[in-house]
Order: C-alpha cells, then sequence, then structure tokens
C-alpha cells in the first residue's frame, strides 16, 4: 500500500461534549427551603416598599416556591435591592439589625434539646395557622403573613427564655400576638396603610396570680394594608372555663 494511502489516525475531538462553566453549574444549583425563603423575604420587602404591586408580589412568590434550581431564584428577584446575582452567594448577605442582635437571616434551629433558639419561620400565604396551648416556643420567632391570618398565644406556651424577640411583617393580613397578663413588652411598629395596636397592661385585671418573674417580649412589628394586635391574657373562652 501506498504512503499516501496509510489511513490517518483522527484527532478530531468535536464529539467531546464540552464541560459546563462554573456560572453553569451555578445556575444548576439546586436550592433549599431556607434559600427560597430568603428570596421571598426580599419580595415581600420589595413590596413593601412600593418596588412590586401585589399581583406582582403573588406571581413571583409563586415562582420562587416552585423554584428548584439557582437560575430560577435569579430570574425573579435580580432586578430589586438585595436579589439574588450569579456572582453573590445569599448565603453570605448581611443578616438584618434588631438592636444589638443579629436579626434577620438566622441559622437553622437547633432540636438536639428541649429548648428551641431559633424557631423555623412561619410563613403565611392565602391561609391561616395557630400557635396555642402549651406549645414550646422559641427565643426568636419570625412570622410572615400575607393574605392570611395567625395566632401566637403565649399564655399557655411552654418559655424557657425569660426574653423572646418576635420580627412579624404582614401584607393584607391579621396577626394576633397573645402574652401572658404580666408580661414587657417591648413594641416597634411601622404600619402603612395598616394598624398595630398594643392592650394596656392593666386592661381586665389580673387573671391569675403571678407564680413566675414577667416574661419580657421584644417586637419589631411591620403592617402594609393589615393588622397586628398584641392582647394580653388568656383568650375569653379560657377566662370564661368554656374552653
Amino acid at each position: 500500500m501506498a504512503q499516501d494511502e496509510v489511513p490517518q489516525q483522527s484527532n478530531d475531538s468535536s464529539h467531546v461534549p464540552a464541560q459546563p462553566s462554573g456560572d453553569e453549574l451555578a445556575l444548576r444549583r439546586r436550592v433549599s427551603d431556607l434559600e427560597r425563603e430568603n428570596v421571598a423575604e426580599v419580595l415581600r420587602e420589595a413590596a413593601g416598599e412600593g418596588r412590586l404591586s401585589y399581583t406582582e408580589l403573588e406571581d413571583r412568590l409563586e415562582s420562587v416556591y416552585g423554584a428548584k434550581t439557582y437560575g430560577e431564584l435569579i430570574e425573579v428577584s435580580s432586578d430589586l435591592p438585595n436579589g439574588l446575582t450569579l456572582p453573590t452567594q445569599y448565603g453570605q448577605q448581611e443578616p438584618a439589625q434588631y438592636g444589638n442582635q443579629q436579626y434577620g437571616i438566622q441559622p437553622a434551629p437547633q432540636y438536639g434539646g428541649a429548648v428551641v433558639e431559633v424557631g423555623p419561620t412561619i410563613n403565611v400565604f392565602l391561609s391561616d395557622t395557630k400557635r396555642i396551648g402549651g406549645w414550646l416556643a422559641p427565643r426568636r420567632q419570625e412570622v410572615h403573613a400575607v393574605l392570611g391570618d395567625v395566632t401566637l398565644d403565649y399564655t399557655e406556651a411552654q418559655i424557657p427564655f425569660d426574653e423572646v424577640y418576635l420580627d412579624v411583617r404582614c401584607i393584607l393580613a391579621d396577626v394576633k400576638i397573645r402574652v401572658p397578663q404580666n408580661a414587657i413588652v417591648h413594641l416597634e411598629g411601622n404600619p402603612v396603610l395598616g394598624s398595630i395596636s398594643e392592650q394596656e397592661a392593666g386592661f381586665g385585671g389580673v387573671v391569675e396570680p403571678a407564680t413566675a418573674p414577667p416574661k419580657t417580649f421584644h417586637i419589631r412589628a411591620n403592617a402594609v394594608l393589615g393588622d397586628i394586635k398584641i392582647r394580653r391574657g388568656p383568650r375569653l373562652s379560657k377566662r370564661l372555663r368554656l374552653t
């Protein structure tokens, strides 16, 4: 066989699939429930500032809670302040401040013992939820309510802390917080076309003798076209021994 007829080994590498870039891998990364909730919080804040209409908020929240990848979260939030962008990992953003406490993006709660330092965020959207009876109250609790109702009753709850921190944000929703009759309440309110009200300590008198030092509740409340009510003592049905 002539030399020029010897088949040459092909060095064509065009059929080797290209490896995805780092950006592509980041966009495909699966997201966690905490990351979805962090982006949902960005959307709620934007709606409260007037950057999103309530229709846009509902549509984007639906997309957020249905998102599976980091890229999907970027798509619904990148045009907002504090929204996700590709170069910045959301988990590295600075949390909001509450006095001297870091209050905002909190570490996951630890359930190894009886005490819960940070409770899971209570998210209500077109629904309602209640914490009543002898439930175990965490030291820090966030509540996000949109078009729903939330009731937190601390009058019978197990509260292993002297101080409790609550961050409540509601849009077109009703949030009721019932604290022990002798509780000390520090309320920071910011209503926007809404209402934030606190019942006076002496209202209705002392229902039951105080057997322990009073608990202190630090409540930061933001209401947009919604109502947040802080009430004292057991529910009326409890006082009348109906339940």
